[in-house]
């Protein structure tokens, strides 16, 4: 029998001692889950095959993957009588569409649950055919917040339906619909009022962008230019109108290859088998296209349904509905990077404006073939229309839109959900790939290392300690060949006069840029070098000894910078470099390095400016953490206190309203001037990083809660708590967004925002298995002598320790 201990307030059942690497230290303890406040998401459910059941299964998986202890999902999935399909997924509830009593005892069921918060309709006409009636009473007989999500609004409404919908609209709290055209609509038609309306885009998958003719190869379709389409059949996709144009492309464009993806719609086959499918396959035939058209006749797993998207050269969206508000599998193609052919259905028309992809009437083969072969021929346009596509879109990726519903939700409960963003795993996936066998290449083309970009000693300096970090917490082996990559880099750009250039192009070669001052790229040098020495009990013999001599030879006119910046990385550096390598020589150079800052400190602070310099810049956290580092050094107590005093007033100025808002290339902050609180926009994950780092070595050294409070929130900052409510790293590529502007993010994924991110996901890594191992103890130590030989541990995640 297994003893029970009592930890208040929360009762936990001892297991077993589960040892494995430093990546899995913790404690595992069974204990009475926490009651979250639930959220009802009334819709149908797969293994439904159908759009709005995908939509759902997408949308709960991401708010379940966006949040943790924030909220508990729970489905009521729609039936009809003689339709009930058996579920994977947990099943709170069934409401059968077409029977009067199931809607009665379903809200009966909401209102006597009192852990429910929230009921999110998801919504479509058809679903509810012939029980309008009974759904709305469902809706009103309901007494918690409702939103209800139209996947279709329809325009010029009959007084029948208009008087419909207005009855929701009195049942309701919120609506939520995919496009600008709908809220309209709404307005317009239906007289709901634009503040009850929430604009929330269809969502869609992150993916890799991978390589075309890879993907061909891998579908055996090499040597073939790829149009496709996708989606469940039914005569509504007028896909008959895309092989009638067929006919004239294929004279142009012989190689070309049109792919039919997906499955009859299940309705429709009921209704009417094969007869639509059978109809496009005579006239495949008729018109001698057999080489030319591909039937995937299946509903095909995400995974490769992306990857057809991948490989699709053009892709046709020829609906002939013209009131279809939204397209799932239209988005879906414009993420995944498809030049887009489309009818002028209102999501086409709002979306592709601006040169996303191209517009053609209902049902026009003739000009739907002329627009095939004029982008066929056109590479660069293809290209041009892809990457618009692409940063149009970003926004609506599932991460985006699960914050969009947390955040609308988050208002309309009666009671305060605690939002609270789940850490993601570790992905080195982008860091590896920005890699070449020299170094780590500067930019991207969204997540594409672009070479002719060539290399910084900046970004493989950063990319040298974030792979120390790495390899400090995990010992993985494979991290010393990238370790010495960098560090092999480094001694690359080391001059004889003592100082490292920091530009080399794609031929290896130094470039003109550095005849520019490099006192900053110095700095960061001996900051990743020192580093890199404070790992010697770790690090192979021969790396620990070359990176000590690189240090000194680095070292040797260090004393002649001015830079404010540099100094403060060279002072890090020394700090870190004598945890390891003891020296009086590099302690005395580190004081005469932090005497400057003191001097200018002392010269520009005044009561309401603690600062070094008159001016807030970039990289601001490092100096009051070099001030730091200067103290832990020699314990000289004024270091501390200038540390304390300007971190706490850069603090103050980057935090607001339980948010992070760094200081950005927008516009400096002056001595004299007031925060500009309007201006947005400009914000680099280096400085959100940097703050991070710095926050870190506070928490520390003064166990503060405080700091580490503000090391969640900024690292939040990443994954979309900012003013965009958008996420800047991207969790399918492990790579981070440049930048944070005032209406977009900028996709393209560098080095140097990429290795900013890992390293403070990793600096987050650090302290959550050091908290992790601290509440353990407090847990079990007190009670060690109560536990008997049959008392089991295991490992848990630090989420259910209530760490995250």
């Amino acid at each position: 029998m297994i003893n029970k201990i009592i930890v208040n307030p929360i009762q936990v059942l001892p297991t077993k001692i589960y040892p494995k690497n430093s990546s899995d230290i913790g404690i595992n303890f069974q204990k009475a889950a926490i009651k979250l406040p639930e959220i009802l998401v009334v819709t149908t459910y797969p293994p439904r095959e159908c759009g709005i059941a995908t939509y759902s299964q997408d949308l709960i998986f991401a708010l379940n993957n966006k949040f943790s202890k924030s909220f508990n999902i729970k489905i009521a999935a729609l039936e009809s009588e003689n339709e009930h399909p058996t579920y994977t997924d947990a099943i709170y509830a069934v409401l059968e569409t077409d029977n009067a009593n199931s809607y009665a005892a379903l809200a009966l069921k909401i209102n006597n649950n009192s852990a429910n918060e929230m009921v999110l309709v998801q919504h479509e006409f058809g679903l509810f055919s012939g029980n309008e009636g009974d759904f709305i009473s469902f809706l009103k007989s309901i007494r918690k917040p409702i939103i209800l999500v139209f996947h279709t609004v329809l325009p010029r409404p009959s007084e029948n339906l208009k008087s419909q919908v207005q009855a929701i609209n009195a049942a309701v709290d919120n609506f939520i619909v995919m496009t600008n055209s709908s809220s309209k609509i709404l307005q317009n038609d239906y007289a709901v009022l634009r503040d009850k309306i929430a604009v929330i885009p269809h969502g869609t998958h992150l993916v890799e962008h991978l390589n075309k003719e890879v993907l061909k190869e891998k579908y055996h379709l090499s040597g073939k230019k790829i149009i496709s389409t996708f989606g469940l059949l039914s005569s509504g996709k007028s896909i008959e109108t895309s092989v009638e144009a067929l006919q004239t492309i294929v004279k142009e464009q012989p190689d070309v290859l049109f792919l039919i993806i997906g499955k009859t719609h299940p309705t429709v086959f009921k209704r009417e088998g094969e007869k639509y499918r059978n109809s496009l396959e005579d006239k495949i035939i008729a018109l001698n296209l057999q080489n030319n058209v591909k039937f995937i006749n299946k509903y095909l797993p995400l995974d490769e349904l992306l990857e057809y998207l991948q490989l699709t050269d053009i892709y046709l969206f020829t609906s002939k509905d013209r009131n279809q508000a939204v397209s799932g599998t239209f988005a879906y193609a414009i993420s995944c990077g498809c030049p887009i052919i489309s009818t002028p259905i209102p999501h086409a028309v709002e979306v592709l404006k601006n040169d996303v992809g191209i517009i053609i009437d209902f049902e026009n083969p003739e000009q739907l073939a002329k627009e095939v072969i004029h982008l066929l021929g056109d590479d660069q346009l293809r290209k041009n229309i892809t990457a618009n596509g692409i940063h149009k879109l970003a926004p609506t990726a599932w991460e985006n839109s699960a914050i969009a519903h947390a955040l609308l939700i988050e208002k309309k409960v009666a009671h305060p959900i605690n939002l609270q963003y789940r850490i993601p795993k570790i992905n080195l996936n982008h860091f590896k790939n920005l890699t070449t066998p020299f170094g780590m290449i500067q930019f991207s083309i969204i997540n594409q290392p672009d070479l002719n970009s060539g290399y910084t000693i900046d970004d493989n300096a950063r990319a040298l300690v974030a792979m120390c970090q790495h390899f400090e917490l995990t010992n993985d082996k494979t991290d010393l060949e990238y370790i010495n990559r960098y560090f092999s880099f480094i001694r690359h750009c080391y001059q004889a006069d003592g100082t490292f250039l920091n530009y080399i192009n794609s031929n290896k070669k130094f470039t003109k840029q550095n005849s520019e001052n490099l006192d900053d790229a110095n700095g960061r040098t001996i900051w990743a070098l020192g580093y890199l020495i404070s790992l010697g009990e770790i690090l192979p013999a021969k790396l620990y000894e070359d990176a000590v001599v690189a240090m000194q030879l680095g070292l040797k006119n260090v004393h002649k910078i001015t830079s404010t910046r540099s100094i403060a990385f060279i002072i890090k550096g020394i700090y870190y470099s004598n945890l390891k390598q003891k020296s009086i020589q590099n302690v005395l150079l580190l004081q005469h390095l932090a005497d400057k800052l003191v001097q200018m400190f002392k010269h520009e602070a005044k009561e309401d400016w603690q600062w070094f310099e008159s001016y807030l810049t970039y990289a601001n956290s490092i100096l009051p953490e070099a001030m730091l580092c200067a103290y832990l050094s020699t314990g000289e107590n004024s270091y501390k206190n200038i540390a304390k005093k300007s971190f706490d007033f850069l603090l103050s100025k980057i935090y607001r309203n339980n948010s992070i808002r760094v200081v950005s290339n927008k516009g400096w902050l002056n001595i004299g001037e007031k925060l500009n609180l309007e201006k947005v926009g400009g914000e680099q994950p280096i400085d959100v990083a940097y703050t991070i780092l710095a926050l870190s070595k506070f928490y520390n050294t003064f166990e503060d809660e405080k700091y580490w409070r503000k090391m969640k929130i900024g690292f939040n900052w990443f994954l979309g708590h900012n003013h965009l409510h958008q996420i800047i790293y991207n969790p399918c590529t492990g790579g981070c967004y440049d930048g944070l502007e005032d209406k977009y993010v900028n996709l393209n994924q560098g080095a140097e925002s990429t290795v900013s991110y890992l390293m403070a996901r990793l600096t987050m890594e650090k302290h959550l298995k050091e908290k992790l191992a601290q509440k353990t103890n407090e847990m079990i130590m007190p009670r060690k002598s109560k536990l008997k030989s049959n008392v089991k541990i295991s490992i848990i995640e630090p989420k259910k320790l209530g760490i995250i």
